[in-house]
This record gives C-alpha cells, sequence and structure tokens, in this order.
C-alpha cells in the first residue's frame, strides 16, 4: 500500500495525540477520591514532621504520640487556592486535621478537608468542610 507524506503526517499526529491521551489518563486512574475514606469526620492533632506541596496531592507527615500519619490533602492548586503554600508550616508546626480517616483501621492515613497551623485555618476542600 502506497502512503502519501500527508498520510504519514496525521497517522504520526493521531500516534502523538494518543500517546498524549495514554500520558494524561494515567494521572487520572491513579487520583482515588474518596473512596478509601470512611464517612464521618474525623480528626487529628500532631506535630509536622514533612510537608509536601505537589502532584497528586499535597500532603504532610504528621506525628501523633509517637506514630506519622499521612495526612492528605487537595491537589496543589487547590491548596493553594486556600491560602496552604509552603511558607505558612513548616517541620515542627502544630497541626490540626479534620477530614476522613481511612477505611483501613491498620492504615495511619486521612483525607483533610480543613487544616489549622500556627492559628490560622485552610479549607482545602471548602464544599467538604463539616458543618461548624
Amino acid at each position: 500500500m502506497l502512503r502519501t507524506r500527508e498520510s504519514r503526517i496525521y497517522s504520526r499526529k493521531s500516534l502523538l495525540a494518543a500517546l498524549f491521551a495514554l500520558a494524561t489518563a494515567v494521572p487520572a486512574l491513579a487520583h482515588h477520591g474518596w473512596s478509601w475514606t470512611e464517612d464521618g469526620f474525623f480528626q487529628l492533632e500532631g506535630i509536622i514532621r514533612d510537608i509536601y506541596i505537589g502532584n497528586p496531592h499535597a500532603t504532610l507527615d504528621v506525628d501523633v504520640e509517637g506514630e506519622i500519619w499521612r495526612v492528605e490533602l487537595a491537589p496543589p492548586s487547590a491548596a493553594i487556592r486556600a491560602g496552604f503554600t509552603e511558607d505558612v508550616a513548616k517541620a515542627g508546626d502544630e497541626v490540626l486535621a479534620v477530614g476522613n480517616r481511612s477505611r483501613d483501621s491498620t492504615e495511619k492515613r486521612m483525607k483533610a478537608v480543613r487544616l489549622t497551623v500556627n492559628g490560622k485555618t485552610y479549607d482545602v476542600y471548602p464544599n467538604r468542610v463539616p458543618p461548624a
């Protein structure tokens, strides 16, 4: 079969488009939403040991009486929009996190909707914040 230059260009563009779609779909497939969390709100207080503001979610590692909890936040853009940036908290700061705990009771992990650090509150998922 004889292929024209235009058909080769079209095929290359189609391949690139498919590769781009696949590359952008993988992070979306990895995004796990809320299905791994319990219903009802959970509160955690401790000392921040590590902060990560990056994809797919910002996270905190929090020391709670000698046990390290992973506190997942919103994606970086939403956390930053809520005012939670790398400048507002540091390792050693006390944190109060409100959100939903992992359904796996052996896992020290939660997804926070609200954080309070240094007297300031950050609603990283404002549409999910519990009523006052």
